[in-house]
């Protein structure tokens, strides 16, 4: 049985007395909260401050980015030894808006994908097309070669340690969301195209949604077979909300 599982994506929002009251927020209602776990990414210079305030409460924290190298010359970049030594257990890795505003290949979120469970980080995979990308059928096409490109450099194995979180780019920060159909199709898409290299890996793999979810919308789209939780933007930042989320799950 997956357990569903729940991340606050909180982008570039938040100041260090901002986050310590949303996480108190969050551990204030988390009792409510049965059966899903719970993860939160806050920018990196919260981690510190986030890992301290979650201390004890059963909460999970990762990061939203990382850098393919250990060390180097790369300036304003952070490497997958730091966010250990900082205790992340997860990272998000190829984001539609790292993929779009940055420029990130399906080559590079591979490596990067790579990268975060080279020092035992779980990599939260995106996926997703653009409006026109669905509007032109291409949904699956997109999708498969975004999965392809993982798994052609770390193989099926890898995504024994992974969450994949489809985001459809049109419904992320638009308003918009992907029904529970459209979402569900989508996600079985996705655990059938894996289940034809390791069906026990596909079965046990935690599939996200993450576009505009909310408390109204969250029990619909989990409710799916597919649908294991969710990757939360805007919602996560406000606690009651991302509560209402979680206990979706």
């Amino acid at each position: 049985m997956r357990r569903p599982i729940v991340a606050g994506n909180w982008k570039m929002n938040g100041t260090q007395s901002e986050a310590a009251a949303l996480i108190e927020g969050i551990r204030s209602g988390l009792a409510d909260v049965k059966n899903a776990e719970v993860v939160v990414c806050p920018p990196f210079t919260l981690i510190s401050l986030v890992a301290a305030a979650l201390d004890g409460s059963g909460i999970s924290y990762g990061a939203q980015n990382l850098n393919v190298y250990d060390a180097g010359a790369y300036t304003g970049e952070v490497s997958g030894p730091m966010l250990r030594d900082l205790g992340c257990t997860y990272v998000i890795v190829g984001h539609s808006e790292r993929r779009a505003l940055y420029g990130e290949s399906d080559d590079v979120v591979a490596e990067k994908f790579r990268a975060a469970q080279q020092h035992g980080l779980v990599p939260i995979l995106c996926v997703g097309e653009t409006l026109e990308q669905r509007v032109d059928n291409d949904t699956e096409t997109v999708i498969a070669r975004q999965l392809d490109a993982v798994v052609d450099t770390v193989g099926i194995e890898a995504f024994g340690q992974a969450v994949i979180a489809y985001e459809p780019v049109w419904a992320i920060g638009t308003g918009m969301t992907a029904t529970p159909e459209q979402a569900q199709a989508v996600h079985q898409f996705i655990r059938d195209k894996l289940a034809a290299l390791d069906g026990a890996i596909a079965d046990g793999l935690r599939l996200q949604y993450g576009g505009s979810v909310k408390g109204a919308n969250a029990q619909g789209l989990f409710g799916q077979p597919d649908i294991d939780g969710g990757l939360i933007g805007g919602a996560s930042l406000h606690a009651e909300e991302f509560l209402n989320v979680c206990r979706a799950g």
